[in-house]
């Protein structure tokens, strides 16, 4: 999707961030795909430019959020560095 969001003149580089090698295998397949201005336009009107779809919008809340024993290391496995 990084081409999408290349599109915009704006926009110089995208990051992805694959949480495993299937992930970045399945990102590297579609790193040539260039999407022309007609699908381009049909995922504006079902995503509109501006729109902000986040964690709150679809109803999901990461266990990060929700369960402290996943938001942070314990005492003994942090670094002060």
């Amino acid at each position: 999707m990084a081409e999408v969001v290349t599109a915009h003149p704006t926009i110089t580089s995208a990051i992805v961030g694959p949480r495993t090698l299937e992930q970045l295998d399945d990102l590297l397949a579609g790193a040539h795909v260039i999407l022309g201005d007609d699908m381009l336009d049909l995922i504006d009107e079902i995503v509109p430019p501006g729109t902000d779809v986040g964690v709150s919008d679809i109803g999901y809340t990461p266990p990060s959020l929700t369960h402290a024993a996943v938001r942070r290391r314990a005492a003994d496995d942090r670094s002060a560095a």
